[in-house]
């Protein structure tokens, strides 16, 4: 799977050539081309963000570039003097990208992985207790790159956690050992011992015993409360059972989510729907999830990292370099 390369969408044969070239009021020369294969012509901005946009590509990049690193709907649509839908149909055009990088991530196999989990919280469409609010975001990212694997919003259920664990069981067909490492939530890892556990057949009588798959761990720091009566639980602990050909050696002071952590005080400076005390809160699930989106590609394929030095991409090894802004308008949708 090539990113960049334009194969035919109707046959996706590769036997293409130019057939022509124009001249566009704000773009530069675009080609159109031919496929010998099926015989169609196709320009080369067909399945792409820019499909059908008239706009200066270096206007949409300057603005989403200015939505990215925190300013609201409202200030952004006011400072370039365009309306809130034209800025809120190119992030919408942007994060339809979302599961084609995520497929071409997944594509890549990786030798071991330390994921984080943990979550953030912010105000959706109204003010209603935590409980009941759709503003819990889900994060899981690898520690050693800062590649964020998911980033997912919703209430704070059992049906939230399943969709990103199940992400995170793909991940893990992908990686010849993976640890979890999270702070005080449970849920991580006793779903992901139900989505993706295996059973040992011993040739004993009794019920085979079922464990994570070989090479997977799962590590849990308990968040300490003193005011609750009763048994304290072990400050750090394997929540679900281990398989016995698992060598993990996790020393104690590698168990927490303090890089999530960071990340997501980043995100609460660079989204302007999670930051504290003020009304740009999201005024819908939907329109909170395509922020983040945004956010997952920039994050993951553009920005470099400032402790790495690196895109998170590139330090994972999924890419050789980072996609720059242009680029990313210009990857096709998968098809």
């Amino acid at each position: 799977m090539d990113l960049f390369s334009h194969p035919c969408p109707c046959c996706t044969s590769t036997e293409i050539c130019v057939h022509t070239r124009y001249q566009t009021k704000a773009n530069g020369e675009r080609s159109i081309y031919h496929c010998r294969k099926c015989d169609i012509y196709f320009s080369e901005t067909f399945g792409t963000p820019i499909e059908g946009l008239k706009t200066p590509l270096s206007r949409i990049i300057e603005i989403m570039k200015a939505r990215s690193e925190g300013m609201g709907l409202n200030a952004t649509a006011r400072t370039f003097n365009v309306s809130k839908k034209s800025v809120l149909d190119w992030e919408r055009r942007l994060s339809d990208l979302k599961p084609t990088l995520l497929l071409y991530s997944l594509l890549h196999e990786f030798i071991h992985q330390e994921i984080e989990g943990d979550e953030l919280y912010t105000k959706v469409e109204k003010n209603v207790p935590p409980a009941l609010s759709e503003g819990w975001t889900i994060v899981l990212m690898e520690r050693g790159s800062r590649f964020l694997w998911e980033l997912h919003c919703g209430r704070k259920d059992q049906q939230l956690f399943e969709q990103a664990l199940k992400l995170l069981a793909e991940v893990i067909e992908q990686t010849q050992s993976l640890s979890l490492f999270t702070d005080g939530e449970r849920r991580y890892g006793n779903l992901l011992f139900e989505i993706c556990h295996e059973v040992i057949r011993t040739g004993k009588r009794g019920r085979p015993r079922k464990l994570l798959p070989k090479g997977l761990c799962v590590r849990l720091k308990n968040k300490g409360n003193k005011k609750r009566p009763g048994r304290s639980r072990k400050k750090y602990q394997a929540p679900v059972p281990e398989h016995p050909q698992t060598q993990h050696h996790v020393s104690e002071s590698s168990i927490h989510a303090n890089h999530v952590e960071a990340f997501n005080a980043s995100l609460r400076r660079r989204n302007s729907a999670f930051r504290r005390k003020t009304n740009t809160y999201a005024k819908s699930r939907n329109t909170l999830q395509r922020t983040l989106d945004v956010y997952w590609l920039i994050h993951n394929f553009v920005r470099v990292h400032f402790t790495t030095k690196l895109v998170p991409a590139v330090k994972l090894g999924i890419l050789e370099s980072g996609i720059s802004w242009s680029q990313l308008f210009n990857i096709r949708f998968a098809l």
